[in-house]
């Protein structure tokens, strides 16, 4: 036997020592700790989603809401011009006596509303200038001027205030079916009742007289 190679049969037939369990662990790659709501913390954030899409619910409806106010306070302080307006032009005793009822309506709905709608932060002195341009009376003008011209003014205006009147009932309808003040919608179910049987008396002379 070769002295010289004991050495290194010695050293080849030692047993390399094996990787202990605590390093294997820490080596191992880590799986994410999956994080986990309580049962308190999931009632929390559910609780707290709620009021949030409550209170963004009623800030959403309480601006959408304001447009309808701004259309009829703009449609209303527009037919009044258009109202006081025609009187000396109307040539019928029973259409004129019905026209200055209904300015004094518009006059007095017009003065009694502007405390109201300005709960709802709309000051009728301040309207959107679209919204006051979309409600604007310059075409009826026109058409009644025609009218006028050709001798048929009377059953024109009846007509155009007839239809013009009708708008304005289903504009207080819808604003009286979204609004949560009670004390706007006391004022418009009185408004509604005392402007409906005159919209109707215009509708009546126009049929009667077209």
């Amino acid at each position: 036997m070769d002295p010289f190679n004991q050495p290194e049969q010695q050293a080849s037939t030692v047993p390399s020592p094996t990787p202990s369990i605590d390093y294997l662990n820490q080596i191992a790659p880590q799986t994410p700790k999956r994080f986990r709501l309580t049962h308190m913390q999931l009632i929390i954030v559910v609780a707290l989603a709620i009021v949030t899409i409550i209170v963004l619910a009623v800030v959403i409806g309480a601006f959408n809401n304001k447009d309808p106010l701004e259309h009829l306070s703009a449609k209303l302080q527009s037919t009044e011009i258009v109202v006081g307006d025609a009187q000396s032009k109307i040539k019928s005793t029973q259409l004129r006596a019905l026209n200055s009822n209904l300015k004094i309506y518009l006059t007095n709905t017009n003065r009694d509303i502007a405390p109201l709608l300005l709960q709802d932060s709309v000051n009728v002195a301040k309207l959107d200038k679209n919204i006051v341009a979309s409600e604007a009376t310059n075409d009826i003008t026109d058409r009644l001027e025609d009218a006028r011209l050709n001798a048929i003014y009377d059953r024109t205006y009846a007509r155009e205030i007839a239809y013009r009147l009708e708008t304005t009932l289903a504009l207080m309808h819808q604003i009286n079916d979204s609004s949560a003040s009670k004390d706007l919608k006391t004022f418009l179910i009185a408004a509604i009742a005392n402007l409906e049987p005159t919209q109707q008396s215009f509708a009546d002379f126009n049929a009667t007289n077209g």
